[in-house]
């Protein structure tokens, strides 16, 4: 199968190698020419008999709208575009709007597999109208990977995204998770060696996952973790999952902890816990310690 490839970084790049491994024909474009198969996303579009199917792998929001408004000019009735970045669900129901009003069809599609997906194949959490979605198959099958999991229709548009959304969430909840128990076991006097006991954790316990895999991996690395600044980024996923609870009425206290933690992450000096000393040394005359000039 034919399918034109936007978006040609860590996760794209891997795709396009998956897929032709596979026998598909991927033309990708990138922005970077030194990683693109045409100059122009009009080239790219030149290039793919129809009906077309283009799969769209850049940052969400301002990137990947800008990607949809480009390829509505250049795509023809009958022809596919596939979100398969990070973008928020709500953008898939405008831009499955504003495509279908030109006979362009819209399916979105979560993915997740990181760096390891070129290896180990990609999860994929599909949105989208059923006959779309099956005329596409033949890519999500050579995405996925092997055997009868890691792949879903998960219902109409946005579907796909919003699943991918809660399965970040969730991913935001577990490793805070494994930091606390890490931060936890360093802390004590009583265990010598914290990296062997994750390690065993890794066969024949409840919470043996591939994140704990790949926490061993990072403490094989580095045994303490001392080359790192304590401080983490969220990429958007998890306060969306947030809202939406809100938006929903369902309690989510794992997950929203884990992305107020990340935001903690980021000050070297927390100002709220400036005003709890204060308070505390006001009401009840607890020792305070004095700002670092």
């Amino acid at each position: 199968m034919q399918i034109g490839l936007v978006g040609l970084g860590k996760m794209g790049g891997n795709m396009r190698e998956r897929l032709r491994n596979a026998g598909h024909t991927v033309v990708g474009y990138d922005t970077n020419p030194e990683r693109a198969d045409v100059d122009s996303l009009v080239e790219l579009v030149d290039r793919l008999e129809r009906p077309r199917a283009v799969w769209v792998m850049v940052p969400a929001g301002a990137a990947t709208q800008h990607v949809v408004d480009q390829l509505a000019t250049l795509l023809k009735p009958g022809d596919t575009v596939i979100d398969g970045g990070n973008s928020r669900w709500t953008d898939d129901e405008k831009h499955a709007e504003e495509l279908g009003k030109r006979g362009i069809n819209f399916v979105d599609a979560g993915v997740s597999g990181g760096v390891w997906g070129l290896k180990n194949g990609y999860a994929l959490m599909v949105g989208g109208e059923k006959e779309h979605v099956d005329d596409l198959k033949p890519i999500f099958d050579a995405l996925k990977p092997d055997g009868p999991y890691g792949y879903v229709h998960a219902g109409k548009v946005g579907a796909g995204h919003f699943s991918k959304m809660v399965h970040n969430g969730i991913e935001y909840a577990m490793m805070q998770a494994y930091a606390e128990g890490w931060e936890l076991l360093e802390k004590v006097d009583s265990v010598d060696n914290v990296r062997e006991v994750f390690r065993s954790w890794q066969e024949g316990t409840v919470i043996r996952s591939w994140l704990l895999d790949l926490a061993v991996n990072a403490l094989d690395e580095d045994h303490h973790l001392d080359k790192l600044r304590g401080y983490a980024e969220d990429s958007g996923e998890g306060r969306w999952t947030v809202e939406a609870a809100i938006d929903n009425a369902v309690p989510l206290p794992a997950i929203t902890a884990s992305l107020f933690a990340r935001f903690a992450s980021r000050q070297d000096d927390s100002p709220q816990m400036k005003m709890i000393a204060a308070l505390r040394n006001q009401f009840g005359g607890h020792a305070v310690e004095s700002a670092k000039k």
